[in-house]
């Protein structure tokens, strides 16, 4: 991942990938003790889409069997983010999924939420909503974190 920059009091983290220069954006934003998480997707390091949706002939998903593998995935890039400033999935207070198909997320959704959090109940509230389109035609989810750090997280030093 690429380094975090500081500018205007807020600290900024990147994976590097091309689509950060090319829609000119940051991963996440760190700005006093909240932590804002720009929607995750499945992508790996090094910016290549991991478990893509089939498509059809106009470039629309077919198959929603990969939702899993994406959502894991999505919380996995989640998670890397966070610890660049010191926090984890316990801290996260907001979270909300967007997805092209919900019955297929919510099928997947409480195991692999319940496992990213390791917790039966993840303390954080949820917003799952339906869309129809995401940045690519083979993404079939995101998900947007706001975290807050409290106590020696806020302020290492």
């Amino acid at each position: 991942m690429a380094n975090a920059t500081k500018a205007n009091g807020k600290e900024a983290a990147y994976f590097g990938v091309p689509w950060e220069d090319a829609y000119g954006y940051a991963q996440a934003i760190k700005l006093g003790d909240t932590i804002y998480v720009s929607g995750q997707v499945s992508h790996d390091d090094k910016g290549n889409f991991v478990a893509p949706a089939a498509l059809d002939g106009s470039r629309k998903p077919v198959d929603f069997s990969m939702m899993e593998h994406q959502m894991r995935t999505a919380y996995a890039n989640a998670v890397t983010l966070l610890a660049r400033f010191g926090a984890t999935l316990d801290n996260v207070v907001e979270e909300t999924l967007y997805v092209l198909d919900v019955d297929a997320a919510f099928a997947v959704a409480g195991k692999v939420r319940k496992e990213a959090y390791g917790t039966a109940r993840p303390q954080c509230a949820s917003n799952l909503i339906g869309t129809t389109r995401l940045a690519q035609p083979e993404f079939l989810i995101e998900i947007v974190f706001r975290a807050v750090l409290s106590g020696r997280e806020a302020n290492p030093n």
